[in-house]
């Protein structure tokens, strides 16, 4: 197998991850758009509630991925196939574990769907079933896909994206004929669940191919007992950062249901469609430099290491701020002119979800670098008291405020906590570096996009269009004025230098490959 350096396989996983997820949003958009034209709100509801659920009931995984992605990025680097192979056996039985407890844990909620849906939606299909059907899907990944991860250590993601885009683009072309056709729900899941067995299978597959000495699970050698106990202590900490994770980030449609009913959760879903579909296009880049990063805080020394976590952290600010605005002053009327204008929410529930996508974004340099640091039992309680606050806010705001107190509630919660802890803790302990330097620009950052942020909002209040040109037009001016103000403020630093000279690197690559 061909070795690649870092900067090649960081381009060809950005690369497969853009092009693939472009492909499949486009289909996404289309596919939204059949099912909200073939079945009522209330399916937009079940969709958007089951899917929190079943994301809460993946905290079983425990952040056991993340504790074996950083033991292999050693023997990776080393080539030190018994000790990768080992780890595998170790990762393959856990999933094991997990798939089984989600599924018992999964079928314990049964009787409590009743409390959390008080009003019953006008669906034709038993509610029940429906939710069988997204355990079911959970469930199976946990029995395959744990192969995949080692694609992310030897920083070849774009095997795994590669798989995984061509499986939902053809999932998706079925879902939307069936739904077409039949305007059957349950066709659409079912579906579903036939593209997810696929692509596990698929890449359980490759991996065996790629990496033969990973199958026979007879010869190869248990892990020392040292080093479970070591896995097991990282383990600890993500299980702990993981479970108040999900409590903070997918209970919002749970707290919505119960306060508004699922009609509430379906519009919201538009909105955060959109949001939720620029964070993971964006994250593309990130999860591609996920294996880079790793290599290069396991081979370089401390200055390299601080210097590209600012490039980094640069980027999360351009691309997350840049995405902010766009949200909260164009999703509006991008939901009125995709799904019609009594979908259409006040304005305050897109600036609050922008400024939640911004929140989170702002973060991923911080998690990239505390994964590939193994930083992991800092912050481990943290997000206890993020937890904590947002569930006692939800209830308060949400009671006041309805929908936009929910999501209020959660941004507060995230700023009192982990928004400030956990790059602390990297500075501190990751690059030695004094965090006041992140927190002084991580202001200056926050001051330049409230500011640009203004600007558009004044020329976006000029355009009165018909709804296709309207968008059209404040896509634009959200595009132009937010990166031409980043040029003019940011053109001359360092960083921005870096990243200039690395597109150049690129360019150059692709003009001289034949």
């Amino acid at each position: 197998m061909k070795e690649r350096s870092r900067t090649e396989y960081s381009l060809i996983n950005i690369f497969t991850g853009m092009g693939g997820y472009i492909i499949n949003t486009m289909l996404g958009f289309v596919c939204r758009i059949i099912f909200v034209r073939m079945l009522s709100a209330d399916y937009l509801g079940v969709n958007g509630l089951f899917s929190n659920i079943l994301t809460m009931l993946s905290l079983a995984e425990l952040g056991i991925s993340n504790a074996i992605i950083y033991a292999l990025y050693k023997p990776v680097a080393c080539k030190d196939e018994k000790r990768i192979a080992s780890l595998m056996k170790f990762y393959r039985t856990a999933y094991r574990i997990i798939g089984v407890a989600v599924a018992v844990v999964g079928l314990l909620m049964l009787p409590f769907l009743k409390l959390i849906i008080n009003t019953p939606p006008a669906i034709k299909e038993n509610i029940y079933v429906l939710y069988l059907i997204y355990l079911t899907n959970t469930v199976i990944s946990y029995f395959f896909s744990y192969r995949a991860i080692l694609f992310t250590a030897m920083q070849r993601n774009y095997i795994v994206t590669g798989y995984n885009y061509i499986i939902t683009i053809a999932q998706s072309v079925l879902q939307m004929a069936f739904l077409i056709i039949t305007r059957e729900y349950l066709a659409y899941l079912l579906i579903q669940i036939l593209g997810s067995i696929t692509y596990n299978i698929l890449i359980s597959a490759k991996a065996k191919n790629d990496y033969p000495y990973i199958k026979d699970n007879k010869t190869i050698p248990t892990l020392p007992k040292s080093e479970r106990k070591a896995i097991l202590k990282d383990i600890k900490a993500l299980a702990i950062y993981k479970i108040t994770g999900v409590l903070v980030n997918n209970t919002d449609n749970i707290i919505v249901t119960y306060f508004n009913g699922l009609i509430s959760v379906g519009l919201t879903s538009n909105y955060q469609l959109f949001s939720n579909t620029l964070n993971a296009l964006v994250q593309q880049t990130f999860n591609a430099l996920t294996g880079s990063v790793g290599n290069l805080n396991a081979t370089s020394d401390a200055q390299k290491r601080y210097f590209f976590f600012r490039v980094l952290n640069f980027s999360n600010f351009w691309l997350y701020g840049w995405g902010a605005i766009g949200i909260a002053l164009v999703s509006g009327d991008l939901v009125r002119l995709l799904y019609g204008a009594s979908y259409v929410m006040p304005m305050k529930i897109p600036v609050i979800l922008a400024v939640n996508f911004y929140m989170i974004g702002m973060q991923h340099a911080v998690y990239t670098y505390k994964n590939t640091l193994g930083l992991f039992r800092y912050g481990q309680y943290v997000l206890i008291f993020t937890a904590a606050i947002n569930l006692t806010l939800d209830v308060i705001l949400g009671k006041k405020w309805g929908v936009f107190g929910v999501f209020l509630a959660t941004a507060i919660a995230r700023l009192l906590t982990n928004t400030w802890y956990e790059p602390w803790a990297v500075y501190r302990y990751g690059l030695n570096v004094h965090p006041i330097k992140y927190f002084l620009r991580y202001s200056c950052f926050a001051l330049v996009l409230l500011g640009t942020g203004i600007i558009c909002w004044y020329i976006c209040s000029l355009v009165e269009c018909p709804v296709f040109l309207t968008v059209l037009l404040k896509m634009l001016i959200c595009t132009v004025i937010p990166n031409a103000i980043f040029i003019l403020i940011y053109g001359k630093t360092e960083e921005f230098q870096y990243l200039c000279k690395k597109l150049h690197n690129i360019y150059l690559i692709f003009k001289h490959t034949p």
